[in-house]
């Protein structure tokens, strides 16, 4: 299994304390928490996108950026490209001069996103999300993949005349995850183009998110795609962790039903009543190191994934956050590795070439 540290820029008051940093601190805590990761020996970070709501994560590869010249071998994702609201040619531009700034350790998610007041702000119906997420994947695979694209245009994309998109990825297009919260349409999306599952399991029950995976994988299997790169991953719910299972509840328990309780809105409800639900049947990654071991590789007994994304707490003290990152990597990844491993960016991985190059280099 390899492991992902997804940072999707939330800015809210500690909802106990009413502590709050600023943007420009908040920044210097996702940037400090990637540089963090890649020493604790993670595999890739990842930056959310979002253009409503309490988050100040509306410029993604502003981020990557920064982390791409402040590391050199952790890879980099998004979670996700917000695709469906944005220009399938600047995508292309700004994710591939992301990957020539990494030496080509770009993958990146896809998905419309689950923030319902962001379509109006880009002059956007919701109600043509899933067709603006189709149609504009398959023009940013083709400005990736081909020089001089010539695009018909849709009534979701405009007409392209000899169009070649500069600068070109590092080595081949960046791998592409699409993100799956509550539908079938992503799935059956990354089924099509042969592309890998990023089930964001982290709201609903584990069997709603397993549904989802399952029809991928049947999906994947009719295009007739090599079985080899058919990869999962997987999100999860808030990530704390303490000595005891009472303690972990007591200190983050009143963060978390606060937070709950703020965000349980359209594209975020959840059916956990308060954090021992949710800690017992679902997605929450609270506990011991452990139980945390334990709830993961539950996760993996229905998902099969390759990669567990975590996120840290991020309105406690960003002490206690880099506390309960270095706990995961050094006491909950090595088991898990052990126990579940993959081929994922790895020699037999069909497009692990470019994770080679550059542990080579």
């Amino acid at each position: 299994m390899r492991f992902q540290l997804l940072d999707i820029v939330p800015y809210r008051a500690d909802p106990i304390t009413g502590r709050q940093v600023s943007p420009a601190e908040r920044f210097a805590e996702t940037l400090q928490q990637a540089i963090r990761a890649e020493e604790l020996g993670l595999d890739a970070v990842a930056i959310g996108e979002r253009h409503a709501g309490h988050f100040i994560s509306s410029s993604p590869t502003v981020l990557l950026g920064a982390i791409a010249a402040r590391t050199r071998s952790i890879r980099l994702n998004s979670g996700v490209t917000v695709l469906s609201v944005l220009d399938p040619v600047r995508v292309a531009e700004d994710y591939a001069t992301i990957d020539q700034l990494s030496g080509g350790r770009l993958d990146i998610t896809i998905g419309k996103g689950n923030e319902v007041a962001q379509f109006p702000l880009f002059g956007l119906d919701i109600d043509d999300q899933w067709e603006l997420l189709a149609e504009k994947y398959e023009l940013l695979r083709t400005l990736w993949r081909e020089d001089d694209v010539t695009w018909p245009g849709t009534e979701f994309t405009r007409a392209l005349s000899g169009v070649t998109t500069l600068p070109r990825p590092f080595d081949g297009a960046p791998r592409v995850w699409h993100g799956s919260a509550t539908t079938l349409f992503s799935a059956g999306l990354a089924a099509r183009f042969g592309d890998p599952l990023f089930s964001a399991n982290a709201i609903q029950p584990l069997e709603n998110y397993g549904v989802l995976v399952d029809h991928y994988r049947s999906e994947y299997a009719r295009h007739g795609h090599d079985p080899a790169a058919a990869f999962v991953a997987a999100g999860s719910g808030a990530l704390f962790i303490a000595d005891t299972t009472q303690e972990a509840i007591a200190q983050y328990g009143p963060v978390y039903n606060a937070i709950v309780a703020a965000t349980n809105v359209p594209g975020n409800n959840t059916p956990f009543r308060d954090i021992e639900h949710a800690v017992a049947e679902g997605p929450a990654l609270v506990g011991t190191p452990q139980q945390v071991i334990d709830k993961i590789a539950r996760f993996h007994g229905r998902l099969g994934h390759d990669l567990q994304s975590i996120s840290l707490p991020t309105t406690v003290p960003f002490e206690r956050q880099l506390e309960i990152l270095e706990r995961f990597a050094l006491e909950v990844a090595p088991v898990l590795r052990r126990e579940f491993p993959t081929t994922l960016w790895t020699d037999a991985d069909p497009l692990g070439r470019r994770a080679r190059e550059l542990a080579a280099a």
